[in-house]
């Protein structure tokens, strides 16, 4: 019943502690699969998107108390989305101990291991491209490319301006532009 309402009404429920569990599950419900494909393009696997994923859900559960709506509730899920999963590559990198080019390899070893993966494959080719690019440009392309939004949402969910996103935009475009030139 509560999957059909926006997201101010879902907020309200939240707030209630008697529709409190049943607001916070429409709410997963409504997001749940456009923050996952977000997550897993950032992070590679289904494994690592998940975690990621469920830990985005404990920290929504957590805060979502303290939301000021100042921007719309999925700008500040793509917030957390993004800085966990940026956190978690952080993480990944730090226990493995390795250097910028070693991390392109470690996700791009990570895609390549998927048991779908053909090397054949434009979609497969354009993932490898864009391992290549550094985190921070890496989120811009996905949010605007595969979730198509517009650079004042990416501006507030990045907490960046802009400018500064359109320029991180068209560098990943060059350089996803160069990779295929090369191969």
């Amino acid at each position: 019943m509560a999957q059909h309402l926006d997201d101010k009404e879902l907020l309200f429920r939240f707030r209630q502690e008697a529709t409190r569990e049943d607001a916070f599950t429409s709410i997963v419900k409504k997001y749940q699969e456009k923050l996952y494909w977000h997550i897993r393009r950032l992070v590679i696997t289904h494994e690592d998107a998940n975690d990621v994923l469920q830990n985005l859900f404990i920290k929504m559960w957590k805060n979502l108390d303290n939301f000021r709506e100042d921007s719309q509730l999925y700008t500040w899920l793509y917030r957390i989305a993004t800085n966990e999963s940026l956190s978690y590559l952080d993480q990944q990198k730090r226990r493995s101990s390795l250097s910028l080019s070693d991390e392109e390899s470690y996700l791009s070893n990570k895609l390549t291991a998927d048991k779908h993966f053909d090397a054949n494959k434009l979609e497969w080719k354009l993932q490898i491209a864009i391992q290549k690019l550094p985190k921070k440009q890496r989120a811009v392309f996905t949010l605007r490319y595969f979730d198509e939004m517009p650079y004042e949402e990416m501006s507030r969910v990045l907490e960046t301006s802009e400018g500064a996103l359109k320029a991180s935009y068209h560098h990943a475009v060059k350089k996803i532009e160069e990779f295929f030139r090369r191969d």
